[in-house]
């Protein structure tokens, strides 16, 4: 697992279901962004300036309610009735809704910027209320910005945390506890019934169990010597490349384009027996881009869709074992 401990989650959990053993490997951290700059942001979201917020991100939630802490308010309050809230995939509406906030639009199929920005309605109105808050990473790519922007709203950018190499400076570090961090089997029942927009039909998927993170796998028995976390065993990049290239590690999972960039940067170049599973298609995207060869890409960003993918790359392999002269490249395994 690619990022800090305490963003663990239900991937870990379905691997160990499957059978794997799950090694964490923190690679990513997050620092809190500009803080006047997003305070400055937030005062006008309270004061009900904006026509939506997009809260894309688990990590945006806890930035956000970081801010409210230090601000003494809370998300419930910093969000105006007046003001709908948009977000990507089922981890984030899960864990809005155990902070009190109800998602208004949520991708169901396309879990990504590109896809919210497919759903998210046209701005009809003449000089109505288009302003849209995009607090958001250090690393955001424009797709989301430019996307809204094309269909007549006005949005505003505002870093929220920022994406660093671990560990992350302890001042600065993003340390506020969720609610609900990673929800496992009935994770729905925390779900508020999501409220309707006047003249816009609900769009909230709730199928699946959320993404979360990205796991490193070594194979049984291998002898590491690992320090601990916990009853997790927690590797250094450093030791975790020497285990890949002695063979003991098995595959990466990735479940974005940062943890991507890193394993390459501090990994690589992996071997061809060490497989790269994608949680979906920009994650791959970059991995290819920085020169991972992705042996498979989840369906669906989900743990049972990430174990899937993983199960489907192991037959693929195997299959080419046993017939050498066939491809053994999944490509998007379903």
């Amino acid at each position: 697992m690619t990022r800090s401990v305490d963003r663990a989650g239900a991937l870990l959990a379905a691997l160990e279901g499957a059978g794997v053993e799950p090694v964490l490997v923190p690679v990513i951290d997050f620092e809190v962004g500009d803080h006047d700059a997003l305070g400055a942001a937030l005062r006008r979201l309270e004061a009900g300036e904006y026509r939506w917020v997009v809260i894309s991100s688990i990590t945006t939630v806890r930035a956000l309610k970081q801010w409210c802490e230090t601000a003494g308010t809370s998300l419930t309050e910093l969000i105006p009735a007046s003001t709908s809230v948009a977000t990507i995939g089922p981890t984030s509406v899960a864990v809005l809704a155990a902070e009190g906030i109800r998602a208004d639009l949520a991708p169901v199929d396309a879990q990504s910027a590109a896809g919210l920005v497919e759903l998210w309605p046209s701005n009809t109105s003449d000089g109505g209320h288009a302003r849209v808050l995009l607090p958001q990473s250090n690393l955001a790519e424009p797709t989301l910005a430019d996307g809204l922007a094309a269909k007549g709203w006005e949005p505003e950018a505002v870093t929220a945390y920022k994406t660093v190499d671990y560990p992350a400076a302890p001042e600065l570090r993003l340390t506020a506890t969720l609610e609900l961090r990673s929800p496992e089997r009935g994770w729905r029942d925390f779900l508020p019934s999501p409220r309707k927009l006047a003249g816009e039909p609900s769009k909230i998927s709730y199928a699946g169990r959320p993404a979360t993170e990205e796991i490193l796998l070594p194979a049984r028995g291998s002898g590491r010597q690992a320090r601990t976390f916990g009853t997790r065993d927690l590797l250094t990049p450093a030791e975790a490349a020497r285990e890949i290239r002695a063979g003991a590690i098995d595959a990466v999972v990735l479940a974005s384009g940062s943890a991507a960039r890193r394993v390459a940067e501090t990994m690589g170049p992996l071997p061809v027996r060490c497989l790269v599973i994608a949680i979906g298609q920009p994650t791959r995207a970059e991995a290819e881009r920085v020169g991972l060869r992705v042996a498979a890409t989840a369906v669906h960003p989900t743990p049972d869709g990430m174990v899937a993918a993983l199960a489907a790359a192991v037959r693929a392999t195997s299959h080419a074992a046993r017939h050498p002269t066939q491809s053994s490249d999944t490509g998007d395994t379903k």
